[in-house]
């Protein structure tokens, strides 16, 4: 998924996608009039609604001691089919995988994706849908408008030439892309539907846990979540985030069992972040702030939530060994192929040589740093475009 704090790149230094861009006059607007939706696309459109609404849980009749409260993992799918699959299959084999409900949640309608997911039979499966998806509107706002301004047009030439979105440049001057558009939309989206819109989870006081398709869990995830979630209500009722670990392999020996409590920071926190109701009641009523902020990443935006929106700055508990990696090295912001079972290769040999120290019988908070304000160090950019900022607002109000 876009995300800068791996990437590090900023719509201000992005290549044009277009070198040979020349410019462009009205009359090559004229017949992108309002193009007409085929009939695929509409019937995607009806599925996603109907499947939104009916809210199917799979696999619920075989697993009916899952307790009220128990966690939810929300995974947010896009279309590395490769990815899933390696996590589908971390999430197999972790201990107590069975009292989860796991909450797969789409941007794009693939039936291999969907195959995959229906296959699954070791926990309760719900499927969502984001219904504002480029696949959705593939010719129109949300998506790619053919009416709106290229990406690196002069504003001035934009506003001669009369495109859609000509007075909403970014900060950058750069025009929005849907495709780097769409993550952050889908984030917010899916935390609001989660937390309000999905009827088993209503009166839902447990965690969530919010992760993505290539991401790689430990077989004692849940078992690490359990105990910090305990030791939270014991040692630090003020932790807003509960993080299953930070970026890098690191070896487990005399750490598995050790856990720190600091400033959230979106480029170490932003996997694996598990919260409760009481930090998304405070998250969502940061809408406004979150939905016009000039930055095309979630996680990057929630930090800028941090200093401007929030009461208090966050504060994180986060494990020192990590029950949590990344096995994603493509997507938007990398050129090389992709090469997901590898990077699990690599993960499963700190796994399988940590395996001792897996499970540990109790948790030790070994640092204490002060919740201090933490200001993104730069804008991104590619969230100029006040639809974009009106959409993302409007989700809170969603019935």
């Amino acid at each position: 998924m876009t995300r800068a704090s791996q990437a590090q790149a900023s719509p201000a230094n992005w290549k044009p996608m277009n070198t040979n861009w020349r410019p462009m006059n009205k009359s090559q607007l004229e017949p992108a009039a309002k193009a007409k939706v085929d009939n695929m696309t509409l019937v995607y459109r009806r599925t996603v609604f109907q499947l939104n609404f009916n809210q199917t849980i799979r696999n619920e009749g075989k697993f009916r001691k899952r307790q009220k409260d128990d966690l939810v993992v929300v995974v947010q799918v896009h279309n590395r089919l490769e990815n899933l699959k390696l996590l589908i299959e971390s999430l197999r084999r972790a201990r107590g995988i069975e009292t989860v409900l796991l909450v797969f949640s789409h941007d794009h309608w693939s039936p291999e994706i969907n195959q995959v997911v229906t296959a699954i039979d070791f926990c309760p499966v719900l499927q969502i849908f984001f219904p504002f998806s480029i696949q959705l509107y593939p010719q129109e706002f949300p998506g790619n408008d053919p009416r709106d301004c290229p990406r690196d047009m002069p504003k001035n030439s934009a506003l001669h030439l009369g495109c859609n979105n000509a007075e909403y440049p970014d900060s950058f001057g750069h025009y929005r892309e849907a495709k780097f558009s769409q993550t952050k939309h889908h984030w917010w989206w899916k935390l609001h539907f989660v937390w309000e819109k999905v009827k088993v989870l209503r009166g839902h006081n447990g965690l969530v846990l919010l992760i993505e398709d290539d991401h790689y869990l430990s077989p004692d995830f849940y078992h690490l979540l359990k105990k910090m979630s305990s030791l939270k209500r014991q040692q630090c009722p003020d932790c807003d985030v509960l993080s299953l670990g930070a970026y890098g392999h690191v070896g487990y020996a005399s750490k598995a069992n050790k856990v720190e409590v600091k400033a959230w920071k979106s480029t170490e926190h932003n996997m694996g972040m598990a919260l409760g109701r009481e930090t998304y009641r405070k998250l969502i009523g940061c809408t406004d702030t979150f939905c016009t902020y000039d930055d095309y990443n979630w996680d990057w935006s929630l930090q800028h939530l941090t200093v401007a929106c929030l009461p208090s700055f966050w504060k994180v508990m986060v494990s020192e060994a990590p029950r949590i990696f990344h096995a994603g090295e493509c997507g938007m912001h990398h050129n090389k192929a992709c090469m997901p079972s590898g990077q699990n290769t690599m993960i499963d040999r700190v796994l399988q040589s940590s395996s001792n120290q897996l499970f540990p019988k109790n948790l030790l908070i070994t640092k204490r740093l002060p919740a201090v304000g933490v200001s993104p160090h730069v804008k991104n950019g590619g969230w100029g475009d006040i639809r974009d900022h009106e959409l993302c607002k409007s989700y809170r109000k969603l019935h």
